[in-house]
């Protein structure tokens, strides 16, 4: 019985404090600036996909939320489970105040979620409290099936979101986002194209200062590390060693996307500077969501002219 009441009065303790922190996110929403909210299956894809498109939004006064759908309690070779999960935490914790964002990682285990209609609930309540213009996740195809869902997941809330009586708790949107894919390489059923290219190369450093922040993926392999990895790199005494290292990787890995979409960087940032672009992140529109014109993309990625 005495556990019972514990449950219940935690359970009590964290809706209010969910509430309070929902309501601060809906009560910011006056100021006239841009809200995205970025998904992420773990502790980390949110930052690797678009911690640079991410950085530049906050440096011009926009506000940005990375949530991280699961808490990645199996995502490495030598320990899991809940110290995992509070590490992972901490560590996109760490980045976002590196990239001047907001981090929120939902408490789903790592490798079991699943498309079903208590967490689309859930998507779209963090959508909704966001207030948000701009919302990207993966594509609903991928090697992971957390990835795979994370991107139902949120197409199936590109439309409830402004539907009043589903999730009546929550008061809809009076307008659809616009709701964006990060990039990926797979083909099948059809490979990524990409609408919005976006320089990062002003930011770069930033994001790789916020990505050295997650060891246990960046320098640990996460659920595919091992100890020669760990071995093979500089140590974490060397913290200029590492970063090198991860400066190197990252260029090489930000340089592909940029060169796979250099059309498009020349289209909309004008030829001279379209192939200047040495580091890129790009994203898809998901026609689930509001249509934006050419100059309505201009406007929610307002970097091109600058």
């Amino acid at each position: 019985m005495r556990g019972l009441i514990w449950s219940t009065l935690s359970a009590m303790l964290l809706a209010a404090s969910l509430s309070g922190l929902l309501a601060d996110d809906a009560n910011s929403n006056s100021d006239g600036k841009l809200r995205i909210i970025i998904f992420g299956a773990h502790p980390d894809d949110a930052e690797y996909k678009a911690g640079g498109t991410a950085a530049k939004w906050a440096k011009l006064g926009h506000h940005v939320k990375l949530v991280s759908v699961t808490n990645g309690d199996i995502g490495h070779w030598q320990t899991a489970g809940g110290p995992l999960a509070q590490r992972r935490t901490a560590e996109v914790q760490a980045a976002a105040k590196v990239l001047g964002v907001t981090s929120q990682v939902l408490d789903i285990h790592d490798g079991e979620l699943l498309p079903t209609l208590e967490y689309r609930k859930l998507i779209t309540k963090i959508i909704r409290e966001w207030q948000a213009d701009i919302v990207i996740s993966h594509r609903p195809w991928d090697y992971h099936p957390d990835h795979r869902y994370v991107g139902v997941l949120v197409q199936d809330a590109a439309f409830m979101v402004t539907v009043p009586y589903f999730v009546p708790s929550s008061p809809p949107l009076k307008k659809n986002p616009v709701f964006l894919y990060s990039s990926d390489g797979f083909r099948k059923p059809y490979p990524f194209n990409p609408d919005v290219a976006v320089s990062v190369d002003d930011v770069f450093e930033t994001k790789l200062a916020a990505i050295h922040e997650l060891p246990s993926q960046a320098y640990e392999g996460g659920a595919n590390g091992s100890e020669e990895l760990v071995r093979s790199l500089p140590p974490e005494s060397d913290p200029a060693g590492r970063k090198a290292w991860l400066k190197e990787r990252w260029s090489s890995r930000q340089s592909a996307e940029a060169n796979k979409s250099r059309e498009l960087l020349v289209r909309l940032y004008g030829e001279v500077r379209g192939k200047a672009v040495k580091h890129a992140e790009t994203f898809e529109l998901c026609e689930y969501g509001s249509r934006p014109s050419g100059d309505e993309l201009r406007r929610l990625f307002p970097f091109f002219d600058k």
